[in-house]
């Protein structure tokens, strides 16, 4: 049974008894349970994490991704498609990439164009399903881009005075530092004693050191401020009647500043919440004058949407209260923690992070072959626990060129996915489970925020809007066929289709049901890249003229807003930017000089068509187009003028089509091709054969006999088809079959392979110089039960003297790993 499945039935149990006193009131503590259970069944969030093959890169080279999405606690199936961006730093969106989801993960890449000047590239990340929500939660990373000669980077400013306003925000100035002041539970209360967490940054986001103290407004010190880790601290304060509050602070400068506290409130109530190994304990207070809606409240706590912990709180006759929630059966992840007032109004909210230990598991990671010497071979070794299955990425890159340690597959879903605003080096807190770590964390869960719920709509049973529907099918053939009525589609329709795409070297051809709604689909048919597809209806006569398609496909780039490109990426220390500077500039030699002797040797050669190549391309759209076909260019035929019929001119052209003449002028007899009759067409309109009979041969300029099947006849042409093509006075009449219509479907990014050399076997492309930084990638390494193991082999380039291995991965259960090695 699924870990919050158990738990609807305990509440259900628990509701059952009483144990919660709702009494009479419109909205109850039952009600909102369900209201939470619909919320989650119905609009589950997803969230994504995307591995780069490494932290920076350099103009012309390849980015290599893989995408894991997560639904809860398990990986999603919700979405089948993910789309990746990637901007520039004036919003422009360079690279929409829409990959197809494969056991909850996506790959691709993205080739950075050789004249890239960007210092970054800004990248997001999400599905269709998650667009519905806020936009907050979407996966967004910024990549370096090292260029051969350093980028003077423009200092960042800001307008606003360094004085903080009544929300407790400082304003950033040049190269100075910010500090926000959050209560605990969100508002500071009179006559009670208060938690403030603060967080200081300095102007590029990265933690500050700060000290200083807290007065009110008769100068009298009430607080110390002091930085306890990266940037975060907290005190207690009993904010007074009439009183406000300033902190006067320096950072690790010496530049002071001073800053307003958020105003306290005249009465309420505060919610506080204490670490314990096994639970959190929390401590509810109201003021003294609190309102009677503040007497009667009630504690809600959720987990992924999920109802864990419910109970009522009586302040009828005391103004502090204390319980426990029990956490040590609870999965790893944020737990929020909401206090109501007695109308179901959300009066605090405070998350706190509860870490089981149980959400990774270890695969094994080695080598069975080294060498470090250049090009020498290198065998990795992966070994996942025999319990599991594991969908794994693997990248090995040059150790030189540093990593990016602000984000991995286990801080971002397990964290900075869930709350709102930076986390710095979230990887941190789960390098162990110690309490002076958890203590860390938790100063991380006061300074950031967590909405997935808006309580004042899910209490009054509202639920989000969805604007967009989950992918929840691949980039098919599919679509909708709008125009004919719902009878003349139940008396039977089809569509045929001809998918013109560059990644094929053949055109292909499909064709399927139209059911009563005007829905069609061909599952089987997986769209990449960008396709025109040709298409005609068939049923009735009146369908092709009467009838317009549209093609199901992909969603545009999202939105690009300010934070998208905010400057946050990963920048090394001297020595190792020096470093890859070095290896940039010569990277960009040998680009340019591959892509001069590209140039220069490069050939196109084409041949000429024949004449009845062009003759075909001239009369024939793309569905009657192609040459497996007998075809009779009648026009210049001095035969053809003299035949009676289309009939009689094709007798005992066409071997196995029997042709049988009638008398009169028309010519009127019967065709059969394989014991049936064959389709006909003129102008590639359906005809029958009295019509085709009557056509005057004066007016055909060109005849295609079709072998069986044809695709474009009706039931799939099991017998052929023969197309007539006319023409009018001296000249050709263009046919209405040229015009036949089409539309672009744009699906799945084109799938790039990663190249490793192999330099135990001969190449051309051996004999240039390696400056691979990316010494192997692979994203799809699944293993299982009973295949756990798995042996990939990569070599060494031409100067790389020490490896960095990092494995990243989810298994079918929904624990993360990563694994990072460095081999010298």
């Amino acid at each position: 049974m699924n870990f919050f499945t158990y738990l609807r039935c305990f509440f259900a149990l628990l509701l059952f008894t009483g144990s919660f006193n709702a009494k009479s009131q419109t909205i109850n503590l039952s009600a909102v349970q369900n209201n939470v259970n619909t919320l989650a069944d119905n609009f589950p969030q997803e969230k994504i994490y995307v591995q780069f093959d490494k932290p920076s890169y350099v103009p012309g080279e390849t980015i290599w991704f893989k995408a894991y999405i997560m639904s809860g606690l398990e990986p999603s199936a919700i979405s089948k498609t993910a789309y990746i961006d990637f901007v520039n730093a004036a919003g422009k969106v360079l690279k929409h990439c829409i990959s197809p989801v494969l056991q909850s993960a996506a790959n691709g890449s993205y080739d950075l164009p050789l004249e890239t000047k960007e210092e970054y590239v800004y990248v997001k990340a999400y599905t269709r399903w998650m667009l519905n929500f806020d936009s907050t939660f979407l996966f967004r990373k910024t990549l370096h881009i090292t260029q051969s000669k350093p980028v003077i980077r423009k200092q960042t400013t800001s307008a606003s005075a360094v004085t903080g306003s009544g929300s407790g925000t400082a304003a950033v100035t040049p190269s100075k530092t910010n500090i926000q002041f959050l209560p605990e539970g969100g508002n500071m209360i009179e006559g009670l004693e208060n938690n403030i967490a603060f967080k200081a940054t300095y102007f590029d986001g990265k933690p500050a050191l700060v000290k200083g103290a807290v007065f009110n407004n008769k100068n009298e010190q009430k607080a110390d401020i002091k930085t306890i880790h990266d940037g975060m601290g907290s005190f207690k304060l009993t904010p007074q009647t009439g009183e406000t509050y300033t902190a006067k602070w320096k950072d690790n400068s010496g530049n002071n500043y001073e800053t307003k506290l958020p105003a306290s409130k005249e009465s309420g109530a505060t919610i506080a919440i204490t670490l314990q190994s096994k639970a959190r304990s929390f401590l509810v207070q109201r003021s003294e004058n609190a309102a009677a809606n503040f007497r009667k409240l009630y504690i809600i706590a959720t987990m992924q949407q999920h109802l864990v912990y419910a109970a009522g709180v009586d302040l009828s006759q005391t103004q502090v209260t204390g319980g426990a929630i029990p956490v040590s059966d609870l999965p790893s992840g944020i737990l929020q923690i909401t206090l109501f007032d007695s109308g179901w109004n959300a009066i605090a909210e405070r998350i706190t992070f509860i870490n089981n230990d149980d959400y990774s598991f270890e695969p094994e990671v080695g080598f069975s072959q080294l060498g470090t010497d250049k090009r020498k071979q290198n065998i990795l070794v992966i070994k996942t626990p025999d319990s599991l299955s594991a969908n794994l990425s693997v990248a090995v890159t040059d150790a030189g060129i540093g990593i990016d340690s602000s984000d991995d597959i286990i801080s971002r879903l397990l964290l900075t996915a869930d709350i709102k605003g930076t986390v710095y080096h979230p990887h941190h807190y789960f390098t162990n489970n110690s309490d002076t770590l958890q203590q860390q964390l938790d100063l991380v869960m006061l300074t950031n925020g967590w909405r997935r719920i808006n309580w004042d709509e899910v209490v009054h049973s509202k639920y989000p809007k969805l604007k967009y529907q989950n992918d929840a099918e691949y980039l098919s053939l599919s679509g909708k066929v709008y125009g004919p009525s719902e009878q003349d589609l139940k008396k039977g329709a089809f569509i045929f289709m001809i998918i013109d795409n560059p990644q094929d070297t053949a055109r292909r051809t499909e064709q399927t049901i139209v059911d009563a709604s005007g829905n069609f689909s061909s599952p089987n048919i997986i769209l990449y890249d960008t396709s025109k597809v040709y298409y005609r209806i068939s049923g009735t006569e009146s369908f092709a003229n009467s009838s317009a398609v549209n093609f199901n496909g992909s969603i545009p780039a999202a939105k690009v807003i300010a934070e998208d490109t905010a400057a946050n990426a990963f920048f090394a220390d001297t020595a190792t930017e020096n470093y890859k500077q070095r290896l940039a500039a010569e990277e960009m030699r040998l680009f340019k000089m591959q892509q001069g002797t590209t140039l220069e040797t490069v050939t196109v050669k084409t041949r000429a068509k024949s004449p009845m190549q062009a003759l075909d391309e001239k009369y024939a759209s793309p569905l009657f187009g192609g040459s497996d076909a007998y075809q009779f260019d009648v026009a210049n035929d001095p035969f053809g003028k003299s035949a009676l019929s289309v009939l009689q001119y094709l007798q005992g052209k066409v071997p196995g089509l029997n042709i049988t003449t009638g008398g009169g002028a028309a010519g009127a007899g019967s065709v059969t091709w394989r014991g049936g009759t064959p389709s006909f067409f003129f102008n590639e309109m359906p005809v029958d054969l009295g019509y085709l009979s009557s056509v005057n041969m004066s007016d055909v300029a060109y005849i295609k006999v079709f072998r069986p099947p044809f695709i474009g006849a009706v039931g799939g042409g099991a017998n052929g088809a023969i197309a007539i093509y006319s023409r009018k006075g001296g000249d050709v009449q263009q046919t209405q079959g040229k015009g036949i219509p089409y539309k672009v479907v744009i699906g799945y990014t084109a799938e790039k392979e990663f190249y490793s050399p192999d330099y135990n076997s001969f190449n051309e492309r051996n004999e240039e110089q390696d400056l691979r930084s990316t010494l192997y990638w692979a994203p799809q390494v699944l293993t299982t039960p009973g295949n756990n193991t798995v042996r990939l082999k990569f070599f060494n380039n031409d100067f790389s003297q020490s490896f960095r291995v990092i494995v990243e991965g989810i298994s079918t259960d929904g624990r993360l790993t990563r694994v990072e090695k460095v081999i010298e």
